[in-house]
């Protein structure tokens, strides 16, 4: 398939030929340097579905690395000295700047949309094996535990300690310097324990996370650009999920 070529900024632009249903695609620099400038395919060039192509950008010399295993959205955006491990899901818009400090997000955890990781010079910000970071949570300079959740739209600043399995409530703000033991339920604003979590607790955000590592393997089989439709089809399917209960 024939398709148009032009200059976007530090990034080309391949637009489909006319009539065709599929969206325009940027492609960077890394890319389009080792394009042939003559004709490139519509398949490669412009839907790279399977290459899972995301905005990742290299400072003073450090690329971000990300393992084949994790999937990050191309909306997101990695910047510099950030790590992603394997099973990872890193979700729409998220920003995990590493431009002063390491950005480090441990095998099994997640980083949903909107999130944002980063820290002060010299300072890491680490989401340990299977932590789970909700919708709009921004965490700078912290350590959340293994097996840990922030809550959605939660703030936990520099020097933070948030012990294994624990749980930081949606909005809280977790204050600089402050640790929790294992297993707590972190609550308000400045954040305080509340309580011990039960071993049910703890099992509900596990299986959470759980379908967080399949959705990451979900979104690398089968996730692509397309047009929305104009109706709703008849007998439309359903997404298929695994058996996590909502808890409130």
């Amino acid at each position: 398939m024939d398709v148009r070529r032009e200059a976007f900024g530090d990034h080309l632009c391949v637009r489909p030929s006319p009539g065709s249903n599929h969206p325009p695609r940027l492609l960077p620099p890394t890319l389009t340097e080792t394009a042939e400038d003559s004709c490139v395919s519509y398949k490669t060039a412009c839907f790279l579905d399977d290459v899972n192509l995301m905005p990742a950008y290299s400072l003073e010399g450090i690329t971000p690395v990300v393992h084949p295993e994790a999937f990050v959205h191309e909306t997101a955006v990695l910047i510099g000295d950030v790590i992603i491990g394997a099973n990872c899901y890193i979700g729409p818009n998220a920003s995990l700047r590493g431009d002063f400090g390491r950005i480090i997000v441990e095998d099994g955890a997640n980083v949903q949309d909107t999130c944002v990781m980063h820290s002060f010079p010299g300072k890491d910000c680490v989401v340990e094996r299977n932590g789970h970071i909700g919708h709009g949570a921004v965490l700078h300079g912290c350590r959340i535990g293994a097996n840990a959740m922030v809550g959605m739209n939660a703030v936990v600043m520099d020097n933070a300690l948030i012990g294994d399995s624990s749980i930081i409530g949606a909005t809280a703000f977790v204050a600089a310097g402050f640790e929790c033991p294992p297993g707590s339920l972190v609550v308000g604003a400045p954040a305080s324990i509340k309580r011990s979590l039960s071993e049910e607790e703890i099992n509900w955000k596990s299986r959470g996370t759980l379908e967080y590592q399949q959705l990451a393997q979900r979104c690398k089989a089968s996730l692509k650009s397309t047009d929305a439709l104009t109706s709703v089809e008849d007998d439309r399917a359903r997404i298929k999920i695994g058996k996590y209960e909502f808890k409130p």
